[in-house]
């Protein structure tokens, strides 16, 4: 993956796609981004009682109706996810666009993800139970991909003898994004990442300032080159990239503000901010217009 200074999208799957989604994927390639990702969940947030369709078919017909766009997820978590049968979605949906998939993959949150595929008197897993099981998902599905077969017993996941040939279409296999905040996902990132992925500090999203968010932020990368100074690894090989949204401030409230926050944040080491594409009515409102612009002109401002 390049270092160089880019913008993406994230389409949240809640458009029939014959009824004004395949267009969006469309666009936003027409528009210069350089990936479009969307959600993988069962359901989120606000959006609970809408439309809210499969991350993994969303991105095989995305594939088919683009040429050159990047497509990925943001993220995919063991919440409701196996290893062997997401690598088999993974191979497939690599080989459908050629070989321009990129696999957002975090640890997920104690959402409607973690609670849907569970009895009501199970408790969610807690925040150290689902490192447990990151921690076991992440080497596994990169096995998985790397290899035509794969045995493996874990202590959350196994694998008999799981089959996957040919392999994805990217070698040794696609990319991962690691989303990480805490010191083992950051491991994880280091040791399996071509990519590291963040949303800034959640603490600070509704009571903290811009100031303190950079802050907070610059700390992770600092914590990132640790794990991968650990690891054996350049920092620098992992692009970094910023999931906006969910900030102090409001980056998204004129074209200037928006150059301002992707500035600060490009010089603070990111390669890759992300901004949602606008849905009405929602906390990703946003002018039209003012989102295009931003797509086709914001990254000129910085030569």
């Amino acid at each position: 993956m390049t270092s160089s200074r880019r913008l993406s999208t994230v389409i949240l799957p809640i458009h029939r796609w014959n009824q004004g989604g395949r267009p969006l994927w469309v666009r936003a390639e027409e528009l210069g981004f350089h990936a479009a990702y969307t959600y993988d969940h069962l359901a989120w947030r606000t959006f609970r009682d809408g439309p809210w369709f499969g991350a993994v078919p969303t991105l095989t017909a995305a594939a088919s109706a683009t040429e050159r766009l990047r497509l990925g997820t943001l993220v995919t978590s063991p919440n409701f996810r196996h290893p062997v049968t997401l690598a088999k979605e993974l191979i497939t949906l690599d080989d459908v666009s050629d070989g321009r998939v990129t696999l957002g993959i975090g640890a997920g949150g104690n959402g409607f993800d973690a609670t849907t595929l569970r009895g009501s008197a199970e408790e969610p897993w807690t925040p150290r139970e689902r490192a447990d099981h990151f921690e076991e998902f992440v080497p596994l599905l990169d096995q998985l991909l790397r290899e035509p077969t794969v045995t493996q017993e874990g202590r959350f996941y196994s694998a008999n003898e799981a089959r996957n040939i040919p392999g994805c279409v990217q070698r040794p296999r696609l990319p991962f994004a690691v989303a990480a905040t805490g010191p083992r996902g950051m491991r994880l990132a280091a040791r399996y990442g071509q990519a590291w992925v963040t949303t800034g500090d959640p603490k600070l999203f509704e009571s903290g300032t811009p100031d303190q968010s950079v802050e907070a932020v610059r700390g992770q990368i600092a914590r990132l080159g640790a794990a991968c100074e650990e690891a054996g690894r350049d920092v620098s090989e992992l692009d970094k990239v910023l999931l906006t949204g969910f900030t102090p401030g409001s980056p998204l409230e004129s074209f200037d503000a928006f150059v301002d926050f992707a500035g600060t944040h490009f010089e603070l080491g990111f390669t890759e901010i992300v901004v949602h594409w606008p849905v009405p009515d929602s906390v990703f409102e946003l002018d039209t217009p003012l989102f295009e612009r931003i797509a086709t002109e914001a990254l000129a401002q910085f030569g």
